[in-house]
């Protein structure tokens, strides 16, 4: 899985495919709603910030679209 490393606990923040965010830190794991709450795992506390950002819709972005052919 892709994710992003909290830059002060160095904690993985990864998206589980269901819209909930898998938190890794050492050999401790967490599952939380995107909102930072816990929900099980034995890692009971997340950055709800980087929660909401892992867990959040993906947009494509417009420099990477193709534009139609004329």
């Amino acid at each position: 899985m892709n994710g992003l490393i909290h830059p002060f606990t160095k904690a993985l923040y990864e998206q589980d495919g269901s819209g909930l965010v898998k938190v890794t830190s050492g050999s401790r794991t967490g599952l939380f709603r995107s909102t930072g709450e816990h929900i099980s795992g034995e890692l009971e506390e997340a950055d709800p910030q980087l929660c909401g950002w892992v867990a959040g819709p993906v947009f494509g972005n417009h420099r990477l679209a193709t534009a139609p052919k004329s």
